[in-house]
């Protein structure tokens, strides 16, 4: 397995968010480059998705396969916090507890995006210290083999880059429950600053934030079923 400890893990993060978003030319030219910085091992598990991505195909047909991958189906969706909270108001406070580890960190989302969008929070793994980027992908692995499984069942070539996920962290994925239902509050919430431009997703800060919360990438323990399906 692949650790933190046997190759430089920003490099693999940065390109990981790139290539989890949606395909635009300037950066599926640069495919050839986004390989050559990755260690051989984690190339050869991206392969199918660099062939996909990299094949004749016409740019407007990969962005709406893109589209209906990600966008039109529930299951596959790039935010972490909707496949633990679903539309519950658990999942806005969750959202901003995100948003202040980011900001804690001395970086802002400089986009329109949800500070809980995958490429986002790949982007940000890549440019924090390497053990805190551990700690948080393990919080967060349970969601993203979650999403990872899914995308496989569907046989998407996007499943190999959450494989990829899987090999940075000891943790092990646990099954998760599927998120409640309900509908968020009517109360607008709104993460960070308004920007036109979505390159790149974060923007170094002046300062730091404190005192953010800790993050759960867990439904609450009385939502998990115990071992007979019953409430813990």
């Amino acid at each position: 397995m692949d650790t933190l400890t046997t190759f430089r893990p920003a490099p693999v993060y940065s390109v990981l968010s790139v290539l989890l978003g949606y395909p635009e030319r300037e950066w599926l030219d640069a495919l050839p480059e986004l390989s050559a910085v990755l260690p051989p091992a984690v190339r050869a598990r991206l392969a199918p998705l660099f062939d996909f991505l990299g094949q004749d195909a016409d740019l407007i047909d990969l962005q709406e396969q893109y589209v209906a991958t990600f966008d039109r189906r529930a299951a596959h969706s790039l935010h972490l916090f909707e496949h633990v909270h679903g539309e519950s108001r658990d999942r806005g406070q969750a959202m901003v507890d995100l948003r202040n580890e980011y900001l804690k960190h001395g970086l802002e989302p400089a986009t329109t995006e949800l500070p809980d969008y995958v490429p986002l929070f790949l982007e940000f793994l890549g440019q924090i210290p390497a053990e805190a980027a551990e700690d948080l992908l393990g919080d967060a692995i349970h969601v993203l083999a979650r999403l990872g499984d899914k995308l496989a069942q569907a046989d998407s070539p996007y499943a190999c880059l959450f494989a990829q996920l899987r090999t940075m962290t000891d943790v092990q994925p646990e099954v998760l429950p599927d998120p409640p239902e309900g509908d968020m509050e009517e109360t607008l919430i709104t993460f960070g600053p308004e920007a036109d431009g979505t390159e790149p997703l974060l923007m170094r800060r002046a300062g730091r934030g404190d005192g953010a919360q800790p993050l759960v990438f867990h439904p609450p323990r009385s939502r998990q079923a115990g071992p007979a399906g019953g409430q813990v």
